[in-house]
């Protein structure tokens, strides 16, 4: 059944009476129109965004200043555990009962919003489908909003696709793995959609609540028919006030919907180093409508350069050593299942970046080993589940976890015996610095931004799924290796000038081995252009 927008339509212009918010028309789209995008866009959802905006956008200005005061901080001088808050202190709360299709979370699946990735990975076997917004989609507006339809089209189990290369169909399923959407994060604003801001004029409008309030209001309700519900990941948090808003975003949509108090449920990305230090705080913050946390293990590695960048002592090894058993990263790893379990929440691990390798069984069985002994660990530590990039490693992770793990969570392991203090966050790995590490990361950076810019943001390169989160790692590795003259296993030091001789070097070996008419008719010039320039600026992008 469609929403049917009379009653929120009613409620809107009685809230506006009364001062909750203007009337509408103050949303003006950029993007254009093609067919079927009206649909999404149309005059009711357009309201909602007017609605959210009007009401959070102040408050996200608010939250952004001061995500930037603690980031002018380049050391460890403004991370910590904060000080001890009564009302989370308390041993008796706990968030929110899992829904029936979020109670097993064994393996999860994630991939960009394109129709061909929501189509197979619905019916590729994972428990939970998490369909991204964020790291793994380029966002064009085609992508954002097709992907919006994708979605729409999937919840009313009205998708297919045929691809147009080889003519196979792709169907859904009787049955298929539960959905979770993932918006983008709250540092980003959507260019092709502004919203009318008393004293400031047209201001863009915030990612996020475009992402979230889309699919809200278009697929809450039939969600919710199919015994299902509004369920979503939240990334790129860093302190208990943005899991707050969100909290805040979540209460006011339902009301204008109409729907139950508590029926969206949300997994948060403890992705960024500060947010590593209040994760029972962000479950407190929602734990009305917490679906647990997840380990995003890459982006939490660039948000240690990032936040670290300053210190010359923190400067990391090769990307490929910076693994799940350094001390810093299994730190805070098991802080998260400790905190979860607690208080009653899933703590679901990280992805697997490696994928099935075609054509080479050698590789292919090394790659699926490497997934089958990470997810190994990851569920003897006592996570509840783990994430995959590509359906081939369904079952690997599915027999990995069964192998550890009896039923279908761990939440009953509270993991007493963690202790984790600020210095194991904050310990820097060890390991060597190399040309070699330098050189893959400058290919890996250059072609997938190329990829990106083409709109694509999800790439598998060398055997590794790439999205935005390792390309992240690639370019601020090579900035804080600039930044602290890095000396090399080989001895050379690590300046901007030698970073543009590899690139030269690096561009000729990707030409190589993409094909010369693939590089001459892509955008490969541009791209390295743009990632020589957030490699080697003065301050970190």
């Amino acid at each position: 059944m469609e929403l049917d927008p009379k009653p929120f339509l009613e409620k809107q212009m009685t809230e506006a009476r009364s001062g909750f918010h203007r009337p509408t028309g103050g949303i003006r789209i950029h993007g254009g129109l093609p067919e079927g995008f009206d649909e999404v866009l149309s005059p009711a959802a357009v309201s909602f965004l007017d609605v959210l905006g009007s009401r959070f956008f102040v408050q996200l200005q608010d939250l952004r200043k001061q995500r930037v005061v603690k980031q002018s901080d380049a050391s460890a001088a403004h991370l910590g555990f904060p000080a001890s808050d009564p009302a989370v202190a308390d041993p008796a709360w706990r968030v929110a009962d899992a829904p029936v299709d979020l109670v097993q979370r064994v393996v999860e699946i994630t991939g960009p919003v394109d129709r061909k990735m929501i189509v197979r990975a619905l019916g590729s076997g994972a428990d939970v489908f998490m369909a991204d917004f964020e790291d793994s989609t380029s966002p064009t507006w085609t992508n954002l909003i097709a992907g919006q339809i994708n979605l729409r089209d999937a919840v009313r189990r009205r998708i297919d696709f045929v691809d147009p290369g080889t003519g196979k169909e792709y169907r859904l399923p009787e049955r298929t793995a539960t959905l979770m959407v993932r918006p983008r994060g709250l540092h980003l604003d959507e260019a092709n959609v502004e919203i009318l801001v008393p004293g400031a004029g047209w201001q863009p409008y915030p990612a996020a609540l475009l992402d979230f309030g889309l699919f809200f209001f278009h697929n809450a309700r039939p969600l919710i028919e199919q015994s299902s519900g509004p369920y979503f990941y939240l990334p790129k948090l860093e302190h208990r006030s943005e899991a707050r808003f969100w909290n805040q975003v979540f209460l006011c949509a339902q009301e204008l919907l109409g729907i139950p108090r508590g029926t969206i449920r949300a997994t948060v990305l403890i992705e960024t180093l500060p947010a590593a230090f209040q994760m029972e705080e962000i479950l407190f913050e929602l734990r009305e409508h917490s679906a647990g946390l997840n380990c995003g293990r890459w982006d939490y590695i660039f948000s240690f350069i990032k936040n670290l960048r300053g210190d010359p002592a923190a400067v990391l090894p090769d990307r490929s050593l910076v693994t799940m058993e350094q001390p810093f990263l299994t730190a805070y790893t098991r802080l998260a299942i400790q905190t979860c379990h607690r208080r009653g929440a899933h703590a679901i691990g990280g992805m697997a970046a490696y994928i099935p390798v075609k054509n080479d069984p050698v590789e292919n069985e090394l790659a699926l080993s490497r997934v089958y002994a990470d997810k190994k660990r990851e569920a003897r530590e006592g996570h509840d589940g783990t994430w995959v990039a590509h359906p081939g490693l369904i079952e690997v992770a599915r027999r990995a976890f069964h192998a550890e793990m009896i039923g279908s969570h761990q939440r009953h392991r509270l993991r007493d015996d963690v202790k984790v203090t600020t210095a194991d966050l904050l310990r820097v790995p060890a390991g060597a610095r190399t040309a070699s590490g330098l050189r893959l990361n400058l290919r890996v950076g250059v072609q997938y931004l190329e990829a990106w810019l083409r709109g694509s943001g999800c790439v598998p390169l060398y055997n590794l799924m790439e999205d935005a989160a390792t390309a992240e790692i690639s370019r601020a590795q090579i900035w804080q290796w600039v930044r602290h003259r890095a000396i090399l296993e080989d001895g050379a030091t690590v300046t901007a000038t030698l970073v543009r001789e590899l690139l030269d070097e690096e561009l000729v070996r990707i030409r190589g081995e993409v094909g010369p008419e693939r590089f001459d008719t892509g955008r490969f010039d541009v791209a390295a252009r743009l990632f020589l320039d957030l490699a080697i600026e003065e301050d970190l992008p």
